[in-house]
């Protein structure tokens, strides 16, 4: 009797919840967030579930690459996706908003396959009755520390009732958005969001930052928005504070003269964001902590393999986030849990968000740290109802590709999007 698991359908649900207006390097986050939450169905009746972006060519490819994947068996990993790479024939995407890196074919293929690779993992460990994170050769920890994260805000959308959070656009600000966060979750560590105002008035909110929370590991980023001269003035007097500095110049050769003379770790999710781009980072010394992200690194287990690498060259590793839902902080925390080399507090968007997809009560922040699920599979399961408000929220909110910089136009049409600014 075979014990494959047959991929019979996909079901591909695009949703759009609530962002405030946190700003960055190229612009401002737009009311709505977008991601596409997957369900993958098979023929033993146990369905899978995986998360990803919403922009319209990525949902396009999603659908060629669920069309490719029906009949395949869940446990055959390497098959889908080489099925995925020949459904997409070397299509590519492209970033938008401009926080990542280049967008190569092969990256492409890895930020398709991902969401997919999750949700046969979530149904391989239903099917088994282990967690993913046994999948993945087991946890190495129980709780998952995650980082508090920072924006420079407005207290509202323009035309918009102001949030919970307020604004946030001085270092006093700062300082009690993150006092609020570590109130509320009991955050260990800090990053801020930079590359929004004078990098001198950056560095005045991380020394209030410091002053605040002597004890908690800082961190900078802003999104490659200096150049080199900049991003070491930045290093030299922070030096001593940060417990890296993230993406402070854009691209590798800038990455690397920076970090010939800046006293603290470099690290980055726009510089390395695929496997192609290792080899020239590791060449040139241009980073020491790179922020993986199995959403464009292709699933949980290639992330395992990056892992590796970063192990191999004494390389540093984190974890990036973007704005996301709990089938995703599912996800990273098996990921993080099974990664051993994976020792810096990941990065989350968490505490901005206040819609949900998955039911309540599988994971919840406890002294800056998520428990590891233990129940089968990734050990959440969809609320149905808050999918289809979300998904209606989504059709009817107009938004169809995040678009940062697009935003800040339409509110000041002076604004103007520099790489690097300062």
């Amino acid at each position: 009797m075979s014990d494959a698991i047959r991929i019979t359908d996909v079901t591909l649900t695009p949703v759009a919840f609530r962002d405030p207006a946190l700003l960055n390097a190229v612009g401002v986050h737009e009311p709505y967030a977008l991601r596409a939450v997957l369900e993958v169905h098979t023929d033993q009746g146990i369905t899978g579930l995986g998360e990803t972006y919403a922009d319209q060519g990525h949902l396009r490819r999603l659908r060629q690459a669920a069309d490719a994947l029906v009949g395949l068996d869940v446990h055959r990993l390497g098959r889908m996706y080489a099925a995925v790479a020949a459904a997409l024939g070397g299509d590519t995407g492209s970033d938008g908003h401009g926080l990542t890196g280049m967008i190569t074919s092969s990256s492409t293929v890895d930020r398709v396959f991902s969401p997919f690779e999750v949700a046969c993992l979530d149904i391989q460990g239903k099917a088994a009755g282990r967690p993913v994170s046994d999948l993945l050769g087991g946890a190495v920890r129980d709780q998952v520390p995650f980082s508090a994260y920072l924006f420079y805000k407005w207290a509202a959308h323009p035309g918009g009732d102001p949030d919970p959070w307020g604004e946030a656009l001085d270092p006093d600000g700062i300082v009690a958005q993150a006092r609020r966060m570590i109130d509320d979750y009991g955050f260990t560590a800090i990053k801020l969001k930079g590359g929004v105002f004078r990098p001198e008035e950056e560095i005045e909110a991380v020394r209030a930052l410091r002053e605040a929370f002597p004890d908690r590991p800082l961190r900078l980023d802003p999104n490659a928005a200096w150049t080199v001269d900049t991003s070491l003035m930045v290093a030299r007097e922070l030096d001593g504070v940060l417990e890296y500095l993230e993406d402070p110049t854009p691209g590798q050769e800038g990455m690397a003269r920076v970090a010939r003379e800046a006293p603290m770790p470099l690290a980055t999710n726009m510089c390395v964001v695929a496997f192609d781009e290792l080899k020239p980072a590791v060449s040139l010394d241009a980073v020491q902590v790179v922020l993986s992200d199995h959403h464009y690194w292709g699933g949980l287990q290639r992330s395992k393999v990056l892992a590796g690498i970063c192990d191999t060259f004494d390389l540093g590793l984190s974890m990036h986030s973007n704005s996301h839902l709990g089938i995703s902080l599912a996800a990273m925390t098996h990921l993080a849990a099974a990664t051993p080399n994976l020792t810096y507090a990941c990065d989350t968007h968490w505490p901005w968000k206040t819609e949900e997809v998955v039911a309540p009560g599988a994971l919840e922040f406890r002294d800056g740290s998520v428990a590891v699920p233990t129940a089968p599979g990734l050990g959440v399961e969809l609320d149905r109802d808050a999918l289809a408000r979300l998904h209606e929220q989504y059709v009817s909110c107009g938004l169809r590709d995040r678009d940062d910089t697009g935003y800040m136009w339409r509110i000041d049409p002076s604004y103007e999007k520099k790489v690097p600014r300062w």
